[in-house]
């Protein structure tokens, strides 16, 4: 249900969301929902409304649910949609006027909207231009064109978007470059990015696929036995999101200083003693052998602060005359730092990623 997963999370990072009006666009994935538990769980800073603008109207009738604690329902749990404290919206973040419309009152924006799955947007590149950078641009126009008083648009972007290798990196990392011009467009509201890897546990990540084929008798697959991965819990991207819009100025990308690991180690970890092989099937079409999070071209501009990296903005005029020397001489890769097999068991039992901490009805929850 919606109970949140405290594992991991620290609470004094939550800014003070005390009568806002929240925007999440796509907030119906793994990391939306993660967010709307993180925020209906802060107690005193609760806030006013949360708003979710989507395409997928069973998805939402499924959150709606778990929201409401019902097993089962039919629509009429949607009747009073707009007096509930977690509203739901179907539109899409390509239509700009159903982006106009969401952000209506609205305080803050946390555009999670996108399309993620690398070969779909190898198939269909122009449908990932239209969600991933024509939509942060309906954000941006909307709030410029109608004067709407935003405080703070998140923009949620991927690994994938540094030295980008395929249309779904690409595209992120126009997002990310509409995203930080827009504080010259819309001086008023202050546009801020993250940037992180693959989420443990999120769907289609590799955890809930080796649970899958463990569960399935294997084998494990491995596309490449030198691969490496960053691995971040959900409630770790959104203490990411959390400092940004604690701390972030204008056209700073925040980056997570997470510990990696080898993709072998992990299947090895998860298989334990049971009698699954695993099997080498090759690097995938747009996979990378390592995630990259800051590039060599970034790590010049790039700054620490506290648990985080913080890459300032290339943009002149966006620079503010911090006194912060950089912090990195090159790029800020998964395959630096590599946990021990040991050091990586340690981390999937602390998070209870075990495949015997799962059982059936979990999966489609933690995916």
């Amino acid at each position: 249900m919606m109970t949140p997963d405290t594992r991991g999370e620290n609470h004094s990072l939550i800014p003070s969301f005390a009568g806002k009006r929240i925007l999440i666009t796509g907030g119906t994935g793994s990391l939306g929902k993660t967010l709307v538990r993180r925020f209906l769980d802060g107690g005193a800073d609760n806030p006013a409304k949360i708003i979710i603008l989507s395409r997928d109207e069973a998805k939402q009738h499924l959150m709606r649910m778990e929201y409401q604690h019902k097993l089962a329902a039919t629509d009429e749990i949607i009747y009073r949609n707009f007096q509930q404290k977690l509203e739901f919206r179907i539109g899409d973040v390509r239509d700009v006027h159903s982006v106009t419309q969401a952000l209506r009152d609205v305080d803050l924006v946390f555009n999670a909207a996108a399309l993620k799955q690398v070969p779909t947007c190898e198939y269909f590149p122009y449908e990932a231009v239209r969600t991933n950078i024509e939509g942060p641009e309906n954000i941006v126009r909307a709030i410029q064109e109608h004067a709407l008083p935003i405080e703070t648009v998140v923009g949620i972007s991927t690994d994938k978007a540094c030295k980008p290798v395929n249309v779904m990196g690409m595209t992120k990392a126009i997002q990310e470059r509409v995203l930080i011009q827009a504080n010259i467009r819309c001086p008023g509201t202050r546009f801020v990015c993250v940037r992180y890897g693959n989420v443990l546990a999120s769907r289609g990540s590799v955890i809930p696929l080796f649970h899958h084929q463990i569960r399935n008798g294997g084998p494990v697959t491995i596309t490449t036995p030198e691969m490496t991965r960053f691995l971040l819990s959900l409630n770790d991207a959104v203490d990411v999101i959390f400092a940004a819009v604690r701390s972030g100025s204008a056209g700073e990308t925040y980056i997570p200083r997470v510990p990696s690991a080898q993709v072998t180690h992990i299947a090895k970890v998860l298989i334990g003693d049971r009698p699954i092989e695993t099997k080498v099937v090759g690097i995938r079409p747009g996979e990378k052998v390592h995630e990259i999070l800051v590039s060599d071209e970034e790590a010049h501009r790039t700054v620490e602060r506290g648990a985080y990296y913080v890459i300032r903005p290339m943009l002149p005029e966006l620079r503010d005359m911090k006194n912060e020397p950089p912090c990195l001489t090159k790029e800020y890769s998964s395959g630096d730092n590599v946990m021990s097999l040991e050091e990586t068991s340690g981390l999937l039992r602390s998070r209870a990623l075990m495949p015997e901490d799962i059982s059936d009805e979990m999966v489609e929850v933690l995916r």
